[in-house]
């Protein structure tokens, strides 16, 4: 990027006060209104997409262990294989988005895969096709995602990125809210033992939830728009050609690519969370409550997170959320009543309204605009390739040394992870805000 060591953007951000912040940016709803038609039509999609996913993904669980009798290696084995499938296939997808100069037709793919297998598991009578349904969800997903972030930063301009980026995420966590909240009342309406719900009563359960899938299909199909001309940033002409690779990248990304992945690793399933919540008293009837509360957190913190990325930096917000992750797992190390876990669990949110959108926001400033497809693949690949290992890393040390040295630990590499993006990434020169 530069060839300084200067942080312009922190230069830029150090001469803009809260008072001048307030007096000169627009009404944050103000500035949500004049997004671009497609940022609201996607951001609908994944709403649409993720309500439906999330109605199902609580139940799957259960459905595998008391309908199919799965063990729970067998639930773990389906879930790391479809994550590990879905991260691999981002970059490649994003790569071919990149070669081909279009980008619609791999959201679209990707999406009405998705629609297609969630149905089937309503006729599934064994684990091997469950993990083939899965397999099959999330080669959706992975085809679609590292797409579908580039259209966003296609769609904007560079001062409007995290603010995008932002209700994108929001969004995609409404869907969360949403989807568990119908997957409970549809297992109050159908379930005669809402213990434990019998073969039929998944089956009904499992096509209505596809419903909502299938509506994201018709909104990604008519109403988002392939963009004629990506939005350009303030980043040198380069003559490489984009190749599948971190060679044709700067430096500067490739250590944020790293940063992502190191953090990554401090960052294991939420299964972890959930059983610790139950290990510290809340009930197992109010989890999904829990779980609700989680996302309502998310949406709030993303819409205004986006927006603070725009304003204050990215990299400010990156390592802000980084921090209160530290924290809040470092809370989990010590908590022992279910008030705190509620707290901790409201706070938890505010991460990734942090960080989530300004992590999409910053991988479109640092590349060209004909490689954003394939950074987005390889920001979707350095934070896969991590999940499992991290997961595998908490789960033994909780079983070795017990829940709280696994959480410090975890919190102590997040922790890690911020202090090195301050040191390691430089962010490039910014515009300024409108």
């Amino acid at each position: 990027m530069g060839e300084t060591d200067t942080d312009a953007a922190d230069q830029f951000d150090a001469r803009i006060s809260p008072t001048k912040l307030a007096e000169g940016t627009p009404g944050l709803w103000r500035r949500y209104r004049k997004l671009p038609r497609n940022v609201f039509a996607i951001s609908l999609v994944s709403l649409l997409n993720d309500s439906s996913s999330e109605i199902i993904y609580p139940l799957l669980p259960v459905f595998l262990s008391l309908t199919l009798g799965a063990s729970p290696g067998v639930v773990g084995l389906i879930e790391g294989a479809a994550e590990s499938v879905s991260s691999l296939l981002k970059l490649f997808s994003g790569y071919f988005s990149d070669r081909r100069g279009k980008r619609k037709v791999f959201v679209v793919l990707g999406y009405s895969l998705a629609s297609f297998a969630r149905p089937l598991l309503a006729f599934a009578t064994s684990w091997y096709q469950v993990l083939a349904i899965r397999l099959t969800d999330r080669v959706g997903k992975g085809i679609r995602s590292a797409p579908r972030d580039a259209m966003i930063a296609d769609t904007v301009a560079l001062e409007e990125r995290g603010l995008a980026f932002g209700f994108h995420r929001a969004m995609d966590h409404t869907g969360a809210v949403v989807g568990p909240l119908i997957g409970y009342l549809l297992v109050m309406l159908f379930a005669a033992d809402r213990n434990s719900p019998s073969a039929s009563d998944f089956t009904k359960i499992f096509l209505l939830a596809s419903i909502p899938a299938f509506a994201a299909v018709v909104v990604v199909t008519f109403f988002v728009r392939e963009n004629a001309k990506p939005t350009i940033a303030p980043l040198p002409e380069v003559s490489s050609p984009v190749k599948i690779s971190v060679r044709g990248f700067d430096g500067n990304f490739i250590r944020f690519l790293f940063l992502i992945a190191l953090f990554t690793l401090s960052n294991s399933s939420d299964a972890f969370l959930i059983l610790r919540a139950q290990t510290a008293g809340v009930s197992v009837t109010t989890i999904p409550l829990l779980w609700a509360m989680l996302h309502v957190s998310k949406v709030m913190s993303s819409l205004i997170g986006g927006d603070l990325s725009d304003r204050l930096g990215r990299r400010r917000l990156i390592v802000s959320g980084w921090i209160l992750y530290a924290a809040v797992y470092i809370g989990f190390a010590f908590v022992t009543n279910a008030i705190s876990v509620w707290v901790l669990f409201l706070v938890y949110g505010a991460y990734f309204g942090l960080a989530e959108g300004a992590e999409k926001a910053l991988v479109a400033d640092l590349v060209r605009p004909e490689q954003r497809g394939t950074a987005y693949g390889l920001y979707n690949l350095a934070f896969g390739i991590t999940v499992l290992p991290a997961s595998l890393l908490m789960g033994g040390l909780w079983i070795w040394w017990g829940p709280a040295t696994a959480f410090l630990v975890s919190g102590t590499l997040g922790a890690t992870a911020a202090v090195l993006m301050l040191i390691m990434v430089k962010a490039p020169p910014r515009a300024q805000p409108a």
